[in-house]
């Protein structure tokens, strides 16, 4: 892998600082377990039975940036980057011939949103709904790091599997 250049967690800081750069450190994270691959490789399902790819990891983390900070917390109605509209059927993961810079693009683009919704919101009390549940920014910041845990957690196993790379 390449060096690594995650966002620093401060060890003793306010909460708001805290949840988001341990977020921060998460997105990064995928990102390092991404880099120096060619396209196929990110593309590749490469613990069978599996659908999981590395590339479905990234387009899926673009998918729940949308969903939580722009539509649960927001109160937007954005689709899906990859679903077809009509479709029932998740298609983050369907990554045959998919595009890898659109994907790496539009998750950039809606963790720049996340932040920027962050940033600007004036307490982590907010709320915003999802059906019928509240949801508090706060909820949103630790759902979404233990989110990207889970999924960085298979960004491991998937690379190892792909080159042998491990690290955290």
């Amino acid at each position: 892998m390449t060096q690594d250049h995650r966002t620093p967690v401060p060890y003793a800081a306010d909460e708001r600082a805290t949840l988001t750069a341990m977020l921060d450190f998460q997105r990064d994270t995928l990102a390092l377990k991404c880099a120096g691959l060619a396209p196929d490789q990110l593309r590749e399902r490469a613990v069978a039975p599996s659908d999981l790819s590395l590339l479905g990891l990234v387009r899926h983390a673009a998918d729940v940036e949308r969903g939580w900070f722009r539509n649960t917390l927001a109160g937007e109605r954005s689709r899906s980057h990859w679903t077809p509209p009509g479709s029932t059927e998740r298609a983050d993961f369907d990554v045959d011939g998919a595009d890898v810079d659109e994907a790496f693009t539009i998750w950039r683009e809606e963790c720049a949103r996340s932040r920027a919704f962050v940033d600007a919101a004036e307490s982590l009390d907010i709320t915003g709904t999802h059906g019928e549940e509240s949801y508090s920014l706060r909820y949103v910041l630790a759902h979404m790091i233990e989110e990207y845990a889970r999924h960085n957690g298979h960004a491991d196993l998937l690379r190892e599997r792909l080159d042998g790379t491990t690290g955290e």
